[in-house]
């Protein structure tokens, strides 16, 4: 069996150009307190694990051994091993774990804890907190840049991206962006942070290195309500030219020109063809999906964030 980078997971499986190409996909279903594994070939449920109470941020380590969920109403974060889907461990996430990163070098995750204002460094290797960095009102999303100097939590009700330095733990930049923040991803290069704003219905373009917005993105799509225009999920190719956001109960993946920054064109989602997979799961269409992580073999490939409709990744494009 052979494996192939996805194009865009959570958007597309069309990148899966034969069946001898496969996928193992891990969804966290938030209401009823599972991890779904899924066959990326078949679409079909493979296992059911049970985890805890309501299991959100996922993701899979650098050498696909193990999966990690935030188990944010057990204030823990879960250890999957992907060889035997059983749990083997846990982590000291914090309190109400949300969302988080692997450091690129896959020795740290970086865990926004919503409830208490923090962020949570955790060494995988020895599975203990690190240092507990303060940050604004309930911290959400969690961006890392490609060389680990520089993490990025979002704040929902500061209604800002918080610029941290790895190395001292400090908050270097704090930056202003639309209502509640939920998203933050580099580009691959380094040189800017995207940060999605959910009630704002933007996308803030940030330059890494002066910490400004230099381009604010908004959406319109005819015959919808600007309020149902959510802006969630965002992944960025890795040459940086196309950007894919999910816009949640506009049920629309909008894709952008990372280079102008104007929106090309708006992909239905939802019931539609080559939705996501959780819309395509049997028998799970009463689970609200937090997040999915895609493993072919020993690569890591993440596909992210809330509901269905709200799903959107590029990695490796």
């Amino acid at each position: 069996m052979t494996f192939k980078p996805l194009l865009a997971a959570g958007i597309v499986l069309s990148c899966l150009a034969s069946q001898s190409e496969a996928y193992t996909v891990y969804v966290s279903n938030e209401k009823d307190n599972t991890i779904t594994v899924l066959d990326s070939n078949s679409m079909e449920v493979t296992n059911t694990i049970k985890v805890g109470q309501r299991p959100r941020g996922i993701t899979i380590s650098k050498d696909g051994k193990f999966v990690y969920v935030c188990v944010s109403d057990d204030d823990t974060i879960k250890v999957i091993d992907t060889a035997s889907l059983q749990i083997i461990g846990e982590l000291p996430s914090g309190p109400d774990p949300e969302l988080f990163v692997l450091s690129p070098d896959g020795s740290k995750l970086y865990v926004a804890n919503e409830d208490d204002n923090l962020v949570t460094v955790i060494d995988l290797s020895t599975r203990t907190v690190l240092n507990e960095i303060p940050v604004g009102v309930e911290p959400e999303g969690m961006g890392v840049s490609p060389d680990g100097k520089t993490i990025v939590n979002t704040s929902e009700t500061t209604n800002m991206a918080h610029f941290i330095d790895t190395q001292s733990g400090e908050i270097s930049g704090n930056v202003l962006v639309d209502s509640r923040p939920r998203f933050a991803q580099y580009k691959a290069d380094g040189s800017e942070v995207w940060v999605s704003a959910e009630i704002g219905g933007t996308v803030s373009v940030i330059d890494d290195k002066t910490r400004e917005i230099k381009k604010k993105i908004s959406f319109a799509i005819p015959g919808l309500a600007s309020e149902a225009i959510q802006p969630v999920g965002i992944r960025i190719t890795k040459d940086g030219k196309k950007a894919f956001v999910a816009l949640g109960p506009a049920n629309r993946v909008a894709v952008i020109n990372g280079e102008t920054y104007e929106v090309e064109k708006y992909l239905l989602s939802g019931n539609a063809s080559g939705s996501s997979p959780s819309r395509r799961m049997k028998n799970t269409s009463s689970r609200r999906t937090a997040s999915a992580t895609i493993s072919p073999s020993s690569m890591s490939k993440i596909w992210s964030r809330s509901n269905p409709s709200q799903s959107a990744s590029c990695p490796g494009a």
